[in-house]
């Protein structure tokens, strides 16, 4: 028999949480919890809907809300109580934790649950561009994600770390990725940045039209970046990962994790990463990434306070 999700949460947690904080009791008295993940046509919205089905075959008595977000958006609306839990990516949940910017101060309500995945900041050009490292953008039109986005942050950071602000680009557009993709086509944006995994489908959509380009971040490059996040590490988009991509190209990498906000109840923390744990199979099925989880990865320090009941959940597993 399944658990039902009021023996799981305590009565002054579905009060607190579920009802009062969100208004979140459903029409059909079950608890909904309200899940912000990423945009549609990308990997975290579908990632999102196969964790709600997971969690909702496990517990009788909750419905799961999946919705769009972003990056930077979804730590946002955690820590300001819109949210319960969230995908979020590591880097922009430990600019919130410490209040730099674009955060106006710091988080006190974001715990992590868990490391899901790796993602690559990528910088497609197009050859006749002519750029080779990021002191080559200067002047050149973008086609990037809109603000919220961890993506756009990091294509901030990487241009300050060349003395290169957003202003002195010739033309910033911010969309979708199908939108960045057309300009591209189009030739009406000269480089296009995104974060996600490898290879991601918008890249591969652009190469079956455009020869394009990678541009690798050097080592003084992700130096510079460090010192506006930390958190960066040196990641490598291995040759072959796009057509006519005949080297490795170093760039920068961060992780996929999945956040809650402190407050919610440990027990339902610890379903919740039990179900995803144990529903690896179903959630690789839909971001290949993910393959290879293990509670040792998935309960790595990356630098924001781990929820108390995901760190029982280590415990148990010898990952604590």
């Amino acid at each position: 028999m399944k658990p039902t999700i009021r023996k799981i949460l305590s009565a002054v947690a579905v009060a607190a949480i579920a009802c009062s904080m969100l208004s979140a009791c459903s029409d059909s008295g079950k608890e909904r919890i309200k899940f912000v993940t990423g945009p549609q046509g990308g990997s975290w919205y579908p990632l999102g809907g196969a964790i709600k089905n997971l969690v909702e075959n496990r517990l009788d008595g909750v419905s799961i809300q999946v919705l769009p977000g972003a990056g930077i958006a979804n730590v946002k609306a955690v820590e300001s109580g819109q949210a319960h839990i969230g995908l979020a990516n590591s880097v922009s949940t430990v600019d919130a934790i410490s209040g730099r910017a674009p955060f106006t101060e710091k988080a006190t309500h974001i715990c992590n649950v868990a490391t899901l995945y790796p993602q690559f900041f990528q910088v497609v050009t197009l050859p006749e561009a002519g750029i080779l490292d990021p002191a080559d953008l200067k002047g050149k039109a973008l086609a990037g994600q809109q603000k919220g986005n961890t993506a756009e942050a990091i294509t901030g950071h990487m241009l300050q770390a060349y003395g290169i602000g957003f202003d002195d680009l010739s033309r910033v557009s911010y969309g979708s990725y199908t939108d960045s993709v057309t300009l591209m086509k189009d030739g009406n944006a000269q480089f296009f940045t995104l974060g996600t995994t490898i290879p991601a489908g918008a890249v591969m959509d652009l190469a079956s039209a455009r020869d394009i380009r990678l541009m690798p971040i050097p080592d003084e490059g992700l130096k510079n970046m460090q010192q506006f996040n930390p958190g960066y590490m040196r990641g490598i988009i291995p040759k072959g990962t796009y057509p006519q991509q005949t080297e490795d190209v170093p760039t920068v990498e961060y992780a996929t994790h999945f956040i809650a906000r402190c407050e919610l109840d440990d027990q339902f923390v610890y379903e919740i990463l039990d179900s995803i744990y144990g529903g690896m199979a179903d959630l690789a099925s839909i971001t290949k990434a993910i393959t290879g989880a293990t509670p040792e990865k998935m309960g790595k320090d990356i630098g924001v306070p781990l929820h108390p009941g995901a760190a029982r959940w280590y415990k148990e597993k010898g990952a604590g």
